[in-house]
């Protein structure tokens, strides 16, 4: 068997070495952390988590609910090392991000054949290759995988959001309910209007962090910062993080104007997560503004939001269909560095490249799901996508194959389009022979 590299060990780098091992490859896992850090990581466990607690809904007539049953489907350990962790969140899977990573770092460790070397990657590896160094590549790689591709890729700035001790909260404000009575693990905090108007408005005037030309940087729209949103208009946050929708205040009755969420960051709920608010004003101005948020007065902040540098290449221009360099069918590029967006679908685009990568050296034809499918629709949209205005994409029902017959309703539809979904991809996994065979497994 051939010894192969993975280069990165965040979630997609982690699933791709441990699918390769499970195939009865010898794999070598290059990590600089924490050796070499980034601006966004804090300590040197595999598969860190540095944006949000939430890896979305489970429910399988949601997108990423879908995508994560196909993923059970290949045996992900991010799921498995999400169920010992999970905290509540209603329909969401959410975990406690110090013992993810650590049960994700044991598995990686713990699995036969795999040997973590904690040191950079400052250029691609001889040999065949799966690089998953993910959005925050350090320049020396960068430079090297732009040579190899002739193309240096395209960058925006993401944003991640605050977190506050609930110690800290004023509980006489805020309620603890999920949207529409369905869970109760989320604290909202009530706006009347006046108060959102006055929201707003001071996060409009508010400070910023200097750097780039702010008015050019192509956001993520999926993970806009809350004062680019209150910039595109006075109700955009409404119909976005601070939408009331479902919700009813029990001590009023009514529905509030806006509310802003927090969901938990640990098993204990002492930390939480300002939902949907990725930010980048400046510390003093968080506290100043987001004190105005009821319950928020004299909270205590854990982490500040910040904005850290997001890479990315150009898929449909550089890359093949499976996300390999042209030149080199053996070097396989995953997760976010690809321009998928979010922590399964960077996993599972790991997952996919330890597949394609043991394939390719058994001689055999790389393999991707059909459009049906999610994962098989969002590499489809990776592929095809117009080189001259491609940018990140994450799960949804959007990019999957229409289906004709479908039932009426949005609800039904999408049930019909889940169940579709599966059975496609079991299909998929047996006409294509995904799945190690027998004997072929690296000893656990």
């Amino acid at each position: 068997m051939s010894a192969v590299t993975v280069v990165g060990g965040g979630l997609a780098g982690c699933e791709a070495a441990l699918t390769l091992a499970g195939r009865g490859r010898v794999v070598k896992l290059v990590e600089m952390r924490p050796a070499k850090k980034t601006p966004a990581h804090r300590t040197g466990d595999l598969g860190e988590l540095v944006c949000t607690n939430s890896f979305k809904s489970e429910r399988p007539a949601t997108a990423h609910g879908q995508l994560k049953r196909e993923m059970r489907h290949l045996g992900s350990a991010l799921l498995a090392a999400a169920e010992e962790s999970r905290v509540p969140a209603g329909a969401a899977l959410a975990v406690d991000r110090r013992l993810f990573s650590r049960a994700l770092t044991r598995r990686v460790e713990d699995r036969a054949g795999i040997d973590i070397l904690r040191e950079e990657a400052r250029s691609i590896p001889e040999g065949p290759v799966v690089v998953a160094s993910g959005p925050l590549t350090s320049d020396a790689l960068a430079g090297d995988i732009a040579a190899e591709l002739g193309d240096g890729g395209l960058e925006f700035h993401d944003a991640i959001a605050p977190i506050v001790h609930g110690e800290s909260l004023n509980r006489e404000k805020t309620f603890a309910a999920g949207r529409y009575g369905q869970e109760s693990d989320y604290l909202n905090c009530p706006l009347t209007e006046a108060e959102y108007d006055a929201f707003v408005g001071a996060l409009r005037l508010a400070d910023v962090y200097d750097g780039h030309d702010w008015e050019k940087i192509p956001y993520f729209e999926g993970c806009l910062p809350i004062e680019v949103m209150a910039a595109r208009g006075r109700d955009t946050p409404r119909y976005g993080p601070m939408k009331p929708v479902g919700l009813r205040d029990p001590r009023t009755g009514s529905r509030p104007h806006a509310v802003v969420q927090l969901r938990r960051e640990d098993r204990a709920g002492q930390m939480w997560n300002l939902v949907g608010f990725q930010t980048r004003l400046r510390t003093g101005e968080q506290r100043r503004v987001f004190g105005m948020i009821p319950g928020l007065e004299n909270a205590e902040f854990l982490r500040w939001g910040s904005i850290h540098r997001n890479t990315y290449l150009n898929f449909p221009g550089r890359l093949t269909a499976y996300g390999s360099s042209r030149r080199r069918s053996d070097l396989i590029f995953a997760g976010q560095l690809t321009g998928v967006e979010g922590y399964t679908e960077s996993a599972a685009s790991g997952i996919l490249a330890g597949i394609n990568l043991d394939r390719v050296l058994s001689g055999r034809e790389p393999a991707l799901p059909p459009g049906k499918t999610m994962l098989g629709a969002l590499y489809r949209y990776l592929r095809k996508a117009e080189p001259g205005d491609f940018q990140p994409m994450n799960s949804n029902w959007g990019l999957v194959d229409p289906m004709p017959e479908a039932p009426r309703g949005k609800a039904l539809r999408r049930e019909a389009l889940a169940e579709r979904a599966d059975r496609c991809f079991r299909r998929w996994i047996d006409e294509a022979g995904v799945m190690p065979a027998p004997g072929r497994e690296a000893a656990s």
